[in-house]
């Protein structure tokens, strides 16, 4: 796991962004799955949101997901275990890269058939406390032709951009800075599961 630790908060120091396979093992991402699946079918998930307080709503032409966020102090046993792996990965991104990271919120996120997000930035003036954008996908597997490619844009000095397009393969965990990197869901062929979280610089 050090080893590991080492690669992610280098290749975020170097490149903003690190994309690691195999970050949880199987049983792991399946019990994660099944959990989620059956607040699915207890109907605890909402149509995601924009925008922050007075001015948030749903509005399904910008993202259509489905969200259900995780209370920090009513956290499952698979949960907490999750949150502690995302707590070694604060404690080193703050030992290396110096980012003054200081709590972890996430949700669950669930993109039914044909759903999407469009291109933003996860940090923007409402929020800006979230520093790093942490994101494990748990479908148990995923081809091109499923599309919901993670896709996102790496602004370059000329002004154009580079485009990386990142399939959420099960055990897959995507981190980057959430002030940097503009990305976007495609639209999805298959239902497309994760835990979103991010790594904030407040209590």
């Amino acid at each position: 796991m050090e080893e590991l630790l080492d690669h992610i908060s280098a290749e975020i120091y170097q490149k903003s962004y690190v994309i690691v396979d195999d970050f949880v093992d199987e049983p792991f991402r399946k019990a994660l799955l099944k959990e989620q699946i059956e607040l699915v079918n207890q109907g605890k998930f909402r149509h995601a949101a924009v925008g922050k307080g007075g001015q948030k709503q749903v509005r399904t032409e910008i993202r259509s997901d489905e969200v259900l966020w995780m209370d920090a102090n009513e956290l499952t046993p698979l949960q907490a275990a999750y949150w502690e792996k995302i707590e070694e990965v604060r404690k080193v991104l703050n030992q290396r890269c110096f980012l003054g990271l200081r709590s972890f919120e996430g949700h669950f996120a669930r993109y039914p058939v044909r759903s999407f997000y469009k291109k933003h930035l996860d940090q923007f003036q409402a929020v800006p406390h979230r520093v790093v954008t942490v994101i494990l996908y748990l479908n148990d597997s995923w081809t091109a032709e499923d599309a919901g490619a993670l896709r996102m844009y790496f602004p370059q000095e000329d002004g154009s951009e580079l485009i990386e397009d990142v399939l959420p393969l099960g055990g897959r965990l995507v981190v980057f800075l959430s002030g940097e990197i503009p990305h976007e869901v495609l639209p999805t062929n298959k239902e497309r599961i994760s835990i979103t979280g991010w790594l904030r610089n407040i209590d």
